[in-house]
């Protein structure tokens, strides 16, 4: 299946659209988390539904503080809107607590889903601030990991989950087999945090084949909720019925054009922008 960079099939008017479940925190400066993924969701012509695990104190300099949702909260949130709406994919961000990650894991269990999962395993925030406890590292690996359809760590999260530092093409792939092992169906490391190339090579592994996806390196600052666009338009991808290797390819084409269209905000970084869509 093949979807251009603009977007995804639309649903014909006054027809219920394919619906997407967010989980994950708030940012009150509008650049990442459940801001971004609204955006991503809405424009790709897909109904966004919510479950917000934290609100967060932040704008363009970083991250002040952050209140986490109680856990019960966060359970009633999955279930309101699964067993009423329905939902055709979701996909996770910050989740802040190991206890919150366990009443992510447990709750989807128990509404028995599945529907494909995009785990974007938020462990801080572009700025180095701290958004997930280090305790709470091994809730992730262990409870979640293994229900995910894909996982799509940037290279501080890979290096914070499997202890690998990606230098080169070699270091990599070796992230990708040790995020594999630990249970999704799919690894995704991205290398947009790899600044030392002039390409931005995201490889994509599923325990026996590794396929890549390169874009430019664009020369821009404004990179905020970058990693929330590229899972939320994959997770569309994937309500759509794209196989994983297809909808990481559209998410990421997805993110390329946001970051083109990225704009200034604050006195810090500005977010990437999926208002091309628009143009």
């Amino acid at each position: 299946m093949i979807a251009s960079a603009a977007g995804l099939p639309l649903a014909a008017p006054g027809t219920t659209p394919l619906r997407v479940l967010t989980i994950a925190g708030s940012d009150s400066g509008g650049g990442a988390g459940i801001q971004a993924d609204l955006r991503t969701i809405a424009l790709l012509g897909l109904h966004a539904c919510v479950a917000v695990t934290a609100v967060t104190v932040q704008n363009t300099l970083g991250v002040k503080g952050f209140h986490e949702v109680p856990d019960d909260v966060v359970a009633g949130q999955i279930e309101a809107v699964v067993t009423d709406i329905g939902i055709q994919a979701a996909k996770t961000g910050m989740l802040a607590s190991s206890s919150i990650i366990e009443t992510v894991a447990a709750t989807w269990r128990e509404l028995a889903l599945s529907v494909p999962l995009v785990v974007d395993p938020v462990c801080a925030s572009m700025h180095g601030d701290a958004l997930l406890a280090s305790s709470a590292l091994d809730t992730l690996r262990t409870q979640l990991f293994p229900l995910a359809t894909l996982v799509t760590p940037n290279l501080d999260e890979v290096s914070l989950l499997v202890n690998i530092d990606v230098v080169d093409a070699e270091s990599q792939r070796a992230a990708a087999k040790a995020l594999h092992a630990l249970g999704p169906r799919w690894a995704l490391v991205k290398g947009g945090h790899l600044r030392s190339s002039e390409r931005s090579c995201d490889l994509l592994y599923d325990g026996s084949d590794f396929y890549e996806f390169d874009s430019p390196r664009l020369p821009t600052g404004n990179d905020h909720g970058g990693g929330d666009t590229l899972a939320s338009a994959t997770a569309c991808a994937l309500a759509h019925g794209f196989t994983v290797p297809e909808a990481v390819d559209f998410g990421k084409r997805w993110v390329t054009e946001s970051l083109r269209a990225a704009y200034p905000l604050g006195r810090g970084h500005g977010p990437v922008s999926a208002l091309f869509r628009l143009s």
